[in-house]
């Protein structure tokens, strides 16, 4: 995690690597065991070219797979604005989510009691959060975006604090 604060924390940002799911490090590992089964197969038998179509089609599935098992989360927040980067395999960055603060209406530690209003209704959950879910004490914000999202993520202390000072009366801590 880094962050960095600016001039009355107008800019922070802190950045959290997600887990990947073991069963996607057994399919990257499989689908490129059997790229190299089907091309030796292509060479070697009367397969030829469906072996070499199979053995492109396997790499492309273990390109994939590859690149979806390193993924990076960057926060920032700047201007009353958070906005959410998925980093794939430390060099592709996407745009995932751009939230404006003044549109959350409640934000706490997803353990909170602070959010068991929200329990009951129907939420479009939206996960960037580093996916670890034995840590004690969990680290993980839920924050509840316009009535129609919640969003559960793994900001720092200044990450917090920041946006605590600009929605005081949206933000808890506990």
């Amino acid at each position: 995690m880094s962050s960095v604060m600016g001039i009355d924390n107008n800019y922070v940002e802190c950045l959290v690597e997600s887990k990947a799911s073991p069963m996607v490090k057994i399919l990257s590992f499989l689908s490129l065991a059997v790229a190299i089964i089907f091309f030796l197969l292509s060479v070697i038998s009367p397969l030829g070219i469906i072996g070499l179509i199979l053995c492109i089609g396997a790499g492309v599935l273990y390109y994939f797979l590859t690149l979806n098992a390193n993924i990076e989360f960057e926060y920032q927040y700047c201007e009353r604005e958070i906005t959410v980067d998925k980093i794939l395999n430390k060099s592709r960055r996407k745009n995932v989510a751009k939230y404006d603060v003044n549109k959350i209406e409640a934000m706490a530690p997803s353990r909170s009691y602070h959010l068991d209003e929200f329990k009951n209704k129907t939420l479009k959950v939206v996960d960037f959060s580093a996916r670890q879910k034995d840590r004690q004490p969990d680290p993980t914000y839920t924050f509840i975006y316009d009535g129609k999202e919640k969003v559960i993520f793994e900001p720092n202390a200044e990450f917090v604090t920041a946006v605590k000072n600009v929605a005081p009366r949206k933000v808890f801590t506990d």
